[in-house]
């Protein structure tokens, strides 16, 4: 079924938030549950979800940083927990791409392009696009589009299939190919995509309101871009994708003008993860762009001037003027004990001095605060292997793994303490972690059986080798099958 669903998933990868509000009645949609159900049902989604998302770990440039995927997950999180229809967890994830968009696919995943924190103007904003990923998500646009599509002759998506691995390895040029192909589709297919859109609009809005935002950020967000890049030759990819018409922003502003307005402050960390990302993954950094941010926040409200005190740390870690950087973190700490993007920046400061003893006292003693923190956790782990307590650092990520086996990090650096114990065995396995979460299962098999031909025979450690190349198999199986 994979190679039927790859166009759908084009489509929906090709969405950005644009966003309206209509009263009640016309927003009580239908149950999509019962409609899309002949074609896909939510476990089939979820399978295909997983296998997706394994793809786009092995293909596409995400950001594991512990830091960012906390921040879009309490904020996507919060926007779920005022959506109506909600089948399926949600996963929140980051790519590192200079270009404006976002996209959602099967299993409530949802994946944000980097470019947005430094587009948006407030966490409204952001949280808009948010918002509009997941009435993609709850609406089942994908096995709406696959029940509509049943009788499309398949060659007219032929083009899509390439493309969306494209994608998955290189969102510039995944994007460009899509939009080719899919602007060569049949105006049905371009309608009816419009349609998911205005519906995914309709719902996103109120999704945004009832969380707390700014409803009139979202047409905002939308004249910006529009304004922005009206009579650029090259527009955004959303802008070539998904064009606004003035139709489509009266309409959205129309939408927003019907429901309450809020004063919704961003928070500190919205502004904290906008610095993060501009400085330390944004591919075509502009140390002007970001010196003008920071200058800008030190002139806003306590949380504004905050994070432009943070901004300017970072700016000093990464010209590695780390005295700089702990001078200005220091006064932060003592008045902000707990806050985690203080403690992560301080600690990195601590590990790039040689000062790793230091760095584990730090995070102990904030673990101690803030238990169960996994950004703690992971940057403990990370201290404990600087400062050579390996046994120490292995028995927090056995534990770590365990709570969140869907992260990379957690067992490259279980990996990285196997290879300087030189336990071969460990290293491999952790290896065949990573490939699996990567959807490369003969790898990750292959990584495996060497670790078992070095257990002893016999042993309880080869019988868990033997055990999970089962369980891999049979996951390669299933998702053959679908």
């Amino acid at each position: 079924m994979i190679h039927k669903l790859k166009w759908m998933l084009a489509a929906c990868m090709l969405t950005l938030s644009t966003v309206s509000v209509q009263a009640d009645p016309q927003d009580s949609l239908p149950d999509i549950g019962t409609t899309a159900a002949g074609t896909l049902t939510i476990p089939q989604e979820m399978n295909m979800g997983d296998y997706y998302l394994r793809q786009l770990r092995g293909g596409a440039p995400l950001i594991y940083d512990p830091l960012l995927t906390e921040y879009i997950n309490q904020l996507g999180q919060r926007l779920v927990k005022r959506a109506d229809g909600v089948k399926t967890p949600f996963n929140f994830l980051l790519i590192n791409n200079d270009e404006i968009n976002a996209f959602a696919f099967f299993g409530g995943n949802v994946v944000l392009h980097s470019a947005l924190f430094k587009e948006t103007d407030n966490e409204s904003q952001l949280a808009s696009v948010v918002a509009h990923e997941i009435a993609h998500v709850t609406q089942r646009h994908l096995a709406r589009a696959m029940e509509s599509q049943k009788k499309s002759m398949p060659l007219t998506w032929a083009g899509a299939l390439g493309s969306i691995l494209i994608a998955m390895a290189s969102p510039e040029a995944g994007m460009a190919a899509l939009t080719s192909t899919m602007a060569g589709s049949q105006q049905s297919s371009i309608s009816f995509t419009q349609s998911n859109e205005q519906e995914a609009d309709r719902l996103g809005i109120k999704i945004l309101a009832r969380a707390g935002f700014d409803p009139q950020d979202m047409p905002n967000f939308m004249q910006k871009l529009s304004d922005k890049y009206r009579y650029m030759s090259k527009p955004p990819e959303i802008l070539l994708t998904h064009p606004l018409p003035d139709s489509r922003l009266s309409d959205t502003r129309n939408r927003a003008n019907q429901l309450n307005r809020v004063n919704a402050s961003s928070s500190a960390d919205y502004y904290f993860a906008k610095l993060r990302v501009q400085s330390m993954y944004s591919r075509t950094s502009n140390p002007a762009f970001t010196e003008q941010l920071i200058n800008q926040l030190a002139k806003g409200d306590n949380a504004q001037r905050l994070a432009s005190q943070y901004g300017q740390a970072l700016q000093a870690y990464k010209l590695r003027n780390y005295g700089q950087a702990k001078t200005i973190l220091t006064p932060l700490l003592a008045s902000h004990p707990n806050n985690i993007w203080f403690i992560d920046l301080m600690t990195d400061v601590e590990l790039e001095q040689g000062q790793a003893q230091s760095a584990v006292s730090r995070l102990e003693q904030a673990q101690k605060r803030v238990p169960n923190n996994p950004v703690i956790q992971i940057n403990l782990a990370n201290a404990y292997i600087k400062a050579m307590k390996l046994d120490q650092a292995k028995k927090l990520l056995t534990r770590y793994t365990y709570s969140y086996p869907s992260d990379v990090t957690g067992w490259d650096l279980l990996a990285t303490i196997a290879g300087m114990q030189n336990k071969q065995d460990e290293l491999f396995a952790a290896r065949a972690e990573i490939f699996t979460l990567m959807a490369q299962f003969d790898q990750a098999i292959n990584q495996l059986t060497m670790a078992s031909k070095m257990s002893k025979n016999g042993s309880l450690q080869q019988a868990r080798y033997d055990a999970r190349i089962d369980q891999i198999r049979a996951m390669q199986s299933r998702f053959n099958q679908l």
